[in-house]
Order: C-alpha cells, then sequence, then structure tokens
C-alpha cells in the first residue's frame, strides 16, 4: 500500500546523505590542510597550468580566472580552462594539484579519451533526463500511471549512466596530474603526496554523487512496486 504523506522509502537515501556530507568534509578540509602549504616551487597554479599545457601541445587553450572556490573545470568546446579564485594565484600544493586536474581533462580531451567523448555525447541528453524525470515520476505516482512512472525511472537511468561515466574520466584526469607533476619536478616526493590527498578527497565527491544517484534508482523502483501493488 502506498501512503501519500509519508514515504517509507526516503529512509533509503539516508546513508548516501551521510557519505555525501563526509566526502564534502573530506574535500574541504584536504584542500584547506595544503592550501597552507607552499610549493617549493615557488609557481603559481597558473603558471603550472601554462607551463603543462604547453608541454603537451595544447597552447591553443586558454586559461581564465574564474569567481568561486573550488569552481575549476576544463570547457572542451572552447578549449579554455578556467582556475578559480581560490586556486588561480595560489602557490600551495592544494592548487597546484587541483589545476594539473583540470589539465588532466585538457589532455583527456586531446587525445580523444573514451569517456570524455562520450560524457559530452550525452551531456545535453542527460541534462533532459535530469529535468524531466522525477515530474514525470511523480505524475506517474499521483495518477497511478505506471507508464509515467517507468518513463520517469528510464530517464532517471541516464542519469546514472552520466554518472558512471564520470567516476574513472575523474579519476584518470588525477592519475595524469599526479605524473606529470611528478615528471616535471613540479612538486617534490612529500609535495605529491599532499596533492594526491586533494585529489583523492576531491574523488570522494563523484563516488558519492554515485551511490546518491543508484540509491535513488533504488527508491524510486521501491515506488513503484508499492503503487502496483
Amino acid at each position: 500500500m502506498f501512503y501519500p504523506f509519508f514515504d517509507p522509502t526516503i529512509i533509503v537515501l539516508i546513508p548516501a546523505l551521510i557519505f555525501s556530507m563526509w566526502a564534502q568534509f573530506k574535500v574541504k578540509g584536504a584542500f584547506a590542510k595544503y592550501s597552507e602549504v607552499r610549493a617549493m616551487s615557488g609557481v603559481s597554479a597558473e603558471q603550472v597550468s601554462r607551463m603543462l599545457l604547453d608541454r603537451r601541445g595544447l597552447t591553443n587553450v586558454k586559461i581564465e580566472r574564474v569567481p568561486g572556490e573550488l569552481t575549476d573545470h576544463y570547457d572542451p568546446r572552447s578549449k579554455v580552462l578556467r582556475l578559480s579564485d581560490s586556486v588561480n594565484s595560489s602557490r600551495s600544493i592544494a592548487a597546484i594539484g587541483v589545476a594539473a586536474h583540470e589539465v588532466g581533462h585538457a589532455i583527456q580531451d586531446k587525445e580523444g579519451y573514451g569517456f570524455l567523448k562520450f560524457r559530452n555525447a550525452i551531456a545535453p541528453g542527460v541534462q533532459l533526463c535530469s529535468t524531466l524525470s522525477m515530474p514525470l515520476f511523480f505524475i506517474g505516482l499521483i495518477f497511478g500511471s505506471l507508464n509515467l512512472l517507468n518513463v520517469g525511472i528510464l530517464l532517471f537511468c541516464g542519469v546514472l549512466v552520466f554518472h558512471l561515466v564520470t567516476l574513472p574520466l575523474e579519476f584518470d584526469a588525477s592519475a595524469r596530474a599526479l605524473k606529470l607533476l611528478s615528471e616535471t619536478n613540479t612538486l617534490s616526493g612529500s609535495e605529491l603526496g599532499g596533492a594526491k590527498s586533494v585529489l583523492d578527497a576531491a574523488a570522494l565527491t563523484y563516488v558519492a554523487a554515485l551511490v546518491m544517484t543508484v540509491l535513488q534508482l533504488v527508491r524510486l523502483l521501491a515506488l513503484r512496486n508499492m503503487r502496483r501493488d
């Protein structure tokens, strides 16, 4: 039986919510810790990014500063690497690690890395899936339409695919970043360990997003079965 004013399936999401909060705590803590540690090389994150990009023949990729904290990203459409206020001019181990990670994405783009190409291809469709899946599902729930419930679940599966593809993409970018920083002697052995701690913590947020999506899908399936019964 389905109870319109009480949704017992919400408890399914509690572990994912706890994990997400823990992941955010870890990444903020690691970034704050290593933001206080200046790299011995004395170069800024922006300078490191330019050097690494040029080293890999990506002289066409521009570097721009964007507002915010940890809003860093690489835009494959405009070939622009954007570094946040907290990273761009910083000479810390944390900032250099984050910047090198984004360079890793630029290199993936140049090499035609499969997971990146696939994610870029499905991104517009996934955005539509994300927008429509939950409204259609809950309209189906209200009116008892199994067809709408199934369409909502099917669209939500597109969001799950996006997160599944994102995970190896981010891990690969971090691995490339650490390798580049080591090869160029931008960071020393102990400094590399600090950068790795920051990038590993950041990766947890992507794992948390995937876990949340999986458990949300489980919840939707449970709600559909409750309505059907």
